[in-house]
């Protein structure tokens, strides 16, 4: 019968129309069917084996900024990348490294109590037996110093956490503080309690945050044991990032560098990281109030504010060295738009093996890297020049990447048309976060990612995820053709180049479903990392999948796949926000100077009551957004005359000057002179917030004076964020008069 019927299949086959590939944005009809073809190819070698090989060399030893196996680890990547026949190099800057010489903390009254201030090797996980590479638990750029003072309990340490003290009457000028990890990003803790006259901050991690309250601790679980320390650096990375003595300029080697009476981001007293096993103690013996309920946390005592007879002596001092760092760069060059660069970096340096945090991301970079090694053989070729970065001294402020972008900016601003960042990875959804001119762009490459455990596109998996949390993300994400990318704060590599240079940014990683307590501490190694997080590197092949076709795309499109109808849209969200937040702002001045007319508030003679009448309200004055919102409406109208012109311009045409035309959007959100008192960043749109460290503030000049009541500076900023807007708009208006022509 078979034979029989073949004089039917060239009619059957003519009968079935072929399938053309879905079209790529930047790219031509037959441009995407030749990506595609050399995508699936990419996507086919990512090699778990080869994942849990790498991660295995690199895990072996403590590997932070300065150690020996830091820099055997940094020779090691340069021959492997020399050998899959790449151009690999290490670029060497001297930064600002204190390691401690003398740790003491201890309870002098009512009891003496001495901290252990160590975490103990693990039954069973022999890099925790590593004893002698092993950083001490510190905070990196905490000052020296001995102070002894009255304990006080100021739950996470943020401002609102003082406040509430203030109306308990409770004041920690001239007292030690100790405050829990979480609520902000741990240099704002030093910072606020200095601010309010504190000598020296302890930061421990409570148990029902980071440890027995999450799950089993490590080892019969993944969570943090009660002897275990975060360390991690203090340093006032919202003032600036990267080397503290260097602000603004590469510290290469002979770099003049600030005394350390002029470095600005050391903290303002001594700051030191502690377990919540030599927590316990402490807090047992505060007296005092009972702390409101949403300060308890998950230790079996009382917990109270104090100050009381608790009198605490922290002693510490450091080693004030300059050490090497050593940044490996890969550069594949470009062809026809060799002039233009795709980068992408992960950080390599760890606080101590550093197996998740970062090595899990960077794994995933070595194997992109591999592949593309695989894909030159064959015959590809990027358009535009591809470079590659493993970052040292990340942990410590972002030094590495600050100090290659300080050095190179220049090049940079000229050539860069997006940077991609990732930094630790794991097991779960993919988290998508940057300039919202990406947005779109990211959307597409997810959507062609195969989800390793559900079979699902990562971006579907994600979909499906954010609907199930209910609220206004689920509907957005029902109705709304892409997911809304989050906003860049701070926190990793990205930061000097979106908001130093201006370079439109991704920081990408899959996570949310593998235990995790045991961050910045000697138990991130490898043996932790393949019983708890993605255990057989499914993940890792996926995120160097998605990063790869990204870099891919980006590299090889005609037209820069940009889109900035999103951009518009989230924007105009933003603006939004701050009215919100002044009317905000309005109503509980009005509201509280209502009550204050009305008695309702009563002082006593007792200063720690709670009842004492605060001060009347600043109430806000009005503020002029319409410039704002003009801005909006230029942007939005530009954004859609340009994705009219770009879905139908002739691909086989385009000028080289539409792309540097695009390229100067993000550009034009930067302003040379930077956001108020912090000039170091310079972007209008994305910083992270003054008192929140990675925690994002969108339109931040403008919002941080709202919220600190600076009216006359928030009507400034509300003006200069409206021209940088409607610049943003022009060069957008601009490209599209180029594709016309």
């Amino acid at each position: 019968m078979k034979t029989s019927l073949t004089w039917l299949l060239p009619a059957v086959l003519l009968a079935v129309p072929v399938q053309e590939p879905a079209p790529i944005r930047g790219f031509s009809a037959e441009g995407a069917r030749a990506q595609r073809t050399w995508e699936a190819r990419f996507q086919s070698i990512p090699s778990t084996d080869s994942l849990r090989s790498y991660l295995r060399t690199l895990a072996a030893r403590p590997q932070h900024l300065g150690s020996p196996y830091g820099k055997t680890n940094a020779e090691w990547l340069v021959r492997t990348f020399a050998s899959w026949g790449l151009d690999a190099r290490i670029e060497t800057f001297e930064v600002l490294f204190p390691t401690p010489k003398e740790r003491l903390l201890e309870m002098v009254a009512p009891t003496r109590f001495v901290a252990k201030l160590r975490e103990p090797p693990v039954p069973g996980d022999k890099s925790s037996t590593q004893t002698t590479e092993q950083l001490p638990t510190y905070n990196a750029y905490s000052i020296d110093g001995d102070v002894t003072g009255p304990l006080v309990f100021v739950n996470y340490g943020v401002p609102a956490d003082y406040e509430e003290l203030a109306r308990r009457g409770i004041s920690v000028k001239g007292a030690i503080v100790i405050a829990k990890y979480g609520g902000s990003w741990r240099g704002i803790k030093p910072k606020v309690a200095a601010e309010h006259g504190a000598i020296g901050c302890l930061i421990y991690s409570d148990p029902a945050d980071d440890g027995y309250g999450q799950g089993d601790v490590y080892p019969k679980g993944p969570y943090r044991p009660s002897d275990g320390v975060q360390r991690g650096s203090v340093a006032d990375m919202p003032l600036y990032p990267g080397d503290p003595g260097t602000p603004g300029v590469g510290a290469v080697p002979g770099t003049r560098a600030l005394p350390l009476d002029q470095t600005e981001t050391l903290t303002k007293i001594p700051v030191l990281p502690i377990s919540y096993g030599d927590a316990l103690p402490l807090l047992s013996a505060l007296d005092g109030d009972v702390v409101p309920p949403s300060w308890r946390g998950g230790l079996p005592i009382t917990y109270k504010t104090g100050p009381g007879a608790a009198q605490v002596r922290l002693k510490l001092a450091f080693d004030w060295k300059r050490v090497p760092l050593y940044n490996v760069m890969v550069t594949i060059p470009g062809t026809d738009a060799a002039g233009e660069w795709v980068l992408r970096g992960n950080h390599r340096d760890g606080w101590v093996n550093g197996a998740e945090d970062p090595l899990s991301g960077l794994i995933a970079e070595m194997e992109e890297l591999r592949a593309f090694s695989v894909l030159l053989k064959e015959g590809w070729k990027p358009r535009r020049t591809i470079v590659y970065a493993a970052w040292d001294g990340e942990e410590q402020g972002l030094l590495g990447s600050t100090e290659y972008v300080e050095t190179h900016r220049e090049e940079l601003v000229a050539k860069a048309v997006m940077y991609l960042n990732t930094d630790s990875n794991g097991r779960g959804f993919l988290g998508m976060g940057g300039s919202h001119l990406l947005e779109r762009f990211i959307n597409d490459v997810a959507r062609d990612v195969t989800d390793p455990e559900t079979g699902l596109s990562v971006w579907k998996r994600l979909q499906l995820g954010t609907i199930a949390e209910g609220g206004r993300a689920r509907a957005e994400a029902r109705g709304r053709p892409d997911l809304r990318i989050s906003a860049l704060g701070s926190g990793s590599d990205f930061t000097p180049f979106l908001q130093h240079a201006g370079i439109a940014s991704l920081n990408l990683g899959f996570g949310g479903e593998g235990g995790d307590g045991i961050y910045h501490s000697i138990y991130d190694n490898f043996e932790h990392f393949t019983r708890f997080n993605d255990t057989n590197f499914v993940y890792g092949r996926a995120l160097a999948q998605t990063v790869g076709i990204a870099v891919m795309r980006m590299a090889g499109a005609t037209l820069l796949p940009y889109q900035f109808g999103a951009m518009a849209d989230t924007y105009g969200g933003y603006v939004d926000e701050l009215k919100t937040l002044l009317g905000a702002r309005r109503d509980q001045a009005i509201e509280r100077n209502r009550q204050l007319d009305e008695g309702v508030f009563r002082a006593t003679n007792d200063p720690r009551s709670p009842r004492r009448a605060p001060e009347r309200a600043d109430v806000p004055p009005h503020l002029n957004f319409a410039p704002l919102d003009n801005a909006v409406t230029a942007l939005r109208a530009a954004a859609e005359r340009y994705d009219g012109a770009a879905g139908t311009a002739r691909l086989d045409q385009i000028r080289a000057e539409a792309n540097g035309l695009l390229i100067r959007v993000e550009r034009a959100l930067a302003s040379p002179t930077g956001l108020p008192r912090r000039p170091w960043y310079r972007h209008l749109i994305y910083a992270p917030g003054f008192y929140t460290g990675y925690g994002v503030k969108t339109m931040p000049g403008a919002r941080e004076a709202i919220e600190q009541g600076y009216w006359a500076e928030a009507d400034r900023e509300i003006g200069r964020i409206s021209e940088r807007l409607m610049a943003a708009a022009e060069l957008i208006d601009q490209a599209r008069a180029t594709l016309a022509r």
